[in-house]
């Protein structure tokens, strides 16, 4: 051996949480590059311009997944910090994070996916890719995502086959005692009709939502003076992610009540507050939102529905879609427009519509009030309807806050609950997609050996619980912020923008590990498939969901 080859110095070990620590610069840098060269593109004078914003739309989108995988790192990196001074960190986690940040950081140096067919590059928004080859960078790239990793990990998925999570989510005892609770009645109540009542296209039973009211699901935010639990937007997260890992439309339930409750604590009078919200928080009642037109989609300023003053009442005309629950709700959280000068968003209003719950047979027995049940791919449980209001009369009482005008602002102060609720939704789903798969690779003998044995499809399974753990922190992350009364439109907008992708990516891959058997109806993962594609559309569709993430950010100083 030469002297050389003596004095040169050996690498240090790989640290994967040291090496994304040192990473975080670097991405800071590449991204606060590109976002001052696009806004310098968007921009007139100090305000944005909205037509140029649309004419770099493409660029603007690449900006917020950008800056929604920036944060994600930054979230991963917090997490291995916490549970590294609880002297929790330990294999499986190492691997998630190398395996997460590795990849992470390999797409934004070389492309990431926005969608199939749609990839964001740093020069895309005026970024040079060569900031992202620093040394950790490097070494990230080169020894995070490897196949070893990848093999070791499924290996110890395996071994803790079963387990709520694989690897800590960073959260504390008492968060994790919500969790177990929430498992348990997933896997004993939920998971082993979910697929038959999908099937079937059956509404949850109504057993079931007794029991999930019994468990505290509805009241789970609602402060205590007006029956519910307290709690934080933290156990909202761990309560939706498990009851969506059993079936998206058992965790969706609770998403009615906690938008209808939302509404009313942050606009409703004293009296609507102690009126409604012990009833929703009982499951005495169960509401719907009733938001969405034909014509309007996300352009929610645009609503057509009137509703006239008349007396005591006020008179609704007009017509919505795509209302979830609509039949069997009691209480219709409804926007119209009460003001019919206006065409944007002033004129708009919130009312707490009451409607009797109706029945197979008679589904909207309302007097004014029409409807048709849209058959759906997936997301059944609940069904989803189109209404017809003529006529339809709602107590004038029932304006929520009591003053006209104020229904747009009522409903965006209940975008971040929403969409924080979304994401934990999707982690539910992807945690559903990868359980499944992982329990048909070791099922599945191919060639003399498990599919979980082939590289190709352990690679699916790491990846899968990587992005999960990547998922599950942003989320965690934007509830923390909610938690804390701090601003979180673009925290809980990154969170649900990257868990639809994640709960999409695995319910793809867990149907290509099952092969040609996926395809089949009989076998669950086509249910949770078919689930997973809406969770890229509701809520503020990815591309929307994009353009806000983008104007916050070109809008920020």
């Amino acid at each position: 051996m030469n002297q050389s080859a003596l004095s040169r110095p050996e690498a240090a070990p790989f640290d994967a949480a040291v090496l994304l620590a040192e990473a975080l610069p670097a991405v800071e840098a590449a991204l606060e590059e590109g976002r001052a060269a696009l806004r310098a593109k968007v921009s007139a004078g100090a305000r944005l311009s909205n037509a140029a914003l649309e004419t770099e739309q493409h660029a603007a989108h690449c900006l917020a997944w950008m800056a929604t995988y920036a944060e994600s790192l930054r979230q991963l990196s917090g997490w291995a910090d916490r549970l590294a001074a609880e002297g929790a960190f330990g294999e499986i986690e190492s691997l998630l994070l190398a395996i997460g940040a590795g990849e992470y950081l390999a797409q934004l140096r070389g492309g990431l996916p926005m969608s199939q067919g749609e990839l964001a590059r740093l020069p895309d928004i005026g970024a040079s890719a060569a900031r992202l080859s620093t040394p950790a960078i490097d070494r990230l790239v080169a020894e995070g995502n490897t196949d070893a990793n990848r093999r070791r990990l499924v290996e110890l998925m395996i071994e803790r086959k079963g387990a709520a999570t694989y690897g800590a989510t960073g959260l504390d005892e008492e968060f994790e005692m919500v969790r177990e609770q929430f498992r348990r009645f997933a896997d004993d109540k939920v998971l082993p009709h979910a697929h038959e009542w999908h099937l079937k296209d059956e509404l949850i039973p109504l057993e079931i939502i007794a029991e999930m009211a019994e468990l505290g699901v509805f009241g789970l935010t609602i402060p205590e003076e007006y029956g519910g639990f307290g709690m934080g937007k933290t156990a909202m997260c761990v309560v939706s992610e498990e009851l969506s890992r059993g079936y998206i439309g058992v965790g969706s339930l609770g998403t009615r009540s906690e938008i209808a409750a939302e509404l009313i604590l942050c606009g409703g009078t004293e009296e609507q507050k102690r009126q409604w919200l012990p009833k929703i928080a009982a499951a005495e009642i169960l509401p719907t939102a009733v938001f969405t037109e034909p014509n309007t989609g996300s352009d929610l300023g645009a609503l057509r529905t009137r509703a006239v003053k008349d007396g005591d009442d006020y008179v609704v005309t007009g017509n919505k879609t795509w209302i979830t629950h609509a039949a069997r709700a009691d209480v219709m959280t409804l926007l119209a427009r009460t003001d019919p000068e206006t065409t944007d968003y002033r004129g708009l209003s919130m009312f707490l519509a009451e409607k009797p719950r109706g029945t197979d047979d008679a589904p909207f027995p309302a007097e004014g009030m029409t409807g048709g049940e849209i058959e759906v791919l997936g997301y059944r449980g609940m069904k989803e309807y189109e209404i017809g209001f003529d006529g339809f009369r709602v107590k004038a009482e029932n304006l929520l806050g009591g003053e006209e005008g104020q229904g747009f602002k009522q409903l965006m102060k209940t975008f971040e609950s929403a969409r924080i609720q979304t994401a934990a939704r999707a982690v539910g789903v992807a945690q559903s997609a990868m359980e499944t798969a992982l329990s048909y690779a070791l099922e599945r003998k191919q060639f003399g050996k498990p599919l979980a044995a082939f590289p190709r499809v352990y690679g699916k399974l790491a990846m899968m619980a990587a992005e999960i753990n990547i998922a599950r922190q942003i989320t965690y992350f934007s509830a923390r912020e909610k938690d804390e009364e701090r601003r979180c439109d673009l925290e809980a907008g990154m969170a649900k923008l990257l868990a639809a992708r994640i709960a999409w990516a695995n319910a793809d891959n867990g149907l290509q590990i099952h092969g040609g058997n996926g395809f089949a109806l009989e076998y669950p993962i086509s249910r949770i498939l078919c689930d997973a594609r809406i969770l890229n559309i509701f809520e503020g569709a990815a591309e929307i969901q994009a353009q806000v993430i983008a104007r916050r950010l070109l809008e920020a100083n």
